[in-house]
């Protein structure tokens, strides 16, 4: 894709520092990551923090995840259990967040964490990002980089299209990888899956034995509001055909090749489905379709995640 946008830039040593410089002063930056796109902060600085809240329109009341590079240095603003290194040895750099007890000498400002005891963090994969968490002496509060309540962006063009000239600095780091945010998994008390995602409960149950909770529990995490990855039009499930002004989102070969046909992936691939889904959100409302239909979705392995994204769309 031709790049028509002056805020989005391609990664080099050039963009590193210019990502670095402004990172320091308290400005966001549009970061890549495998799961989805992040808005990024520094998680020490009151300034940073309220400008990701106010550019995202976000309840104060729901939390961010704060990347670090290592858990070395996690262990400055958390409390790290036996459960927790025994899935990060396994699992990270990845899209997984882990809720744990934050440390009360913490220079993590409490706006980030909803001002809970606990705090969401994620050691992510995607090499741009962890070259910028190498240059830095804080970690990043970085949810993804959208208006609260809509669809994560999976690409930088997603991004400067969200914000236009609200941000200026977008690095371009490609398409996610994944496409769905990640699994949040609390190891306070007992373990529990707070969100569902590409790392699903019957991997977790091989090492650790997790269950998943309901989604009518209280916020602790990102990723609990009870709406949320909303293309802005009514969405609704399992669905097996649609109106012409409706769009109908499908899975599977048995479906044919309609106009107002949406297919994840003909080969009834879940993971292909999951990094298609969002981007299908966008193309539908870009085509100016009034609702959107979706058959029903296997509720197995990255499946649930899926689900658990549709629902949410619902509401």
């Amino acid at each position: 894709m031709k790049n028509i946008y002056s805020n989005i830039f391609s990664f080099n040593k050039k963009t590193l520092n210019k990502s670095v410089a402004s990172l320091k002063k308290g400005n966001v930056v549009g970061l890549p990551t495998e799961t989805v796109y992040g808005l990024a902060g520094n998680a020490y600085s009151k300034k940073a923090v309220k400008k990701i809240y106010s550019m995202k329109k976000r309840p104060k009341k729901n939390p961010l995840i704060v990347h670090y590079l290592n858990h070395t240095d996690a262990d400055k603003d958390v409390i790290l259990n036996n459960d927790f290194y025994r899935l990060y040895k396994i699992f990270c750099p990845g899209p997984i967040t882990f809720v744990l007890k934050k440390k009360n000498k913490s220079k993590i400002q409490s706006l980030v964490a909803a001002n809970l005891d606990s705090l969401a963090i994620r050691f992510p994969s995607h090499t741009t990002t962890r070259s910028v968490l190498k240059r830095l002496n804080f970690p990043l509060a970085m949810p993804s980089a959208n208006m609260a309540s809509g669809i994560s962006p999976v690409n930088a063009y997603d991004v400067a299209n969200e914000f236009k000239k609200k941000i200026e600095l977008v690095i371009n780091g490609g398409d996610s990888k994944i496409g769905l945010e990640s699994t949040v998994i609390s190891l306070i008390d007992k373990p529990q899956i707070l969100r569902p995602g590409v790392i699903g409960l019957k991997t977790i149950d091989k090492f650790l034995k997790v269950k998943i909770i309901k989604t009518n529990s209280s916020i602790r995490s990102p990723g609990m509001m009870k709406k949320h990855y909303s293309p802005g039009i009514p969405v609704i499930l399992n669905q097996k055909s649609a109106k012409e002004n409706c769009a109908l989102i499908t899975f599977g070969k048995r479906y044919k090749d309609r106009p107002n046909f949406f297919n994840l992936s003909k080969n009834s691939d879940l993971k292909e489905a999951a990094s298609n889904l969002y981007k299908t959100f966008r193309k539908i409302k870009n085509q100016g379709y009034k609702k959107i239909h979706v058959v029903k979705i296997p509720n197995k392995d990255i499946g649930i995640a899926i689900n658990d994204r549709l629902k949410r769309a619902s509401n």
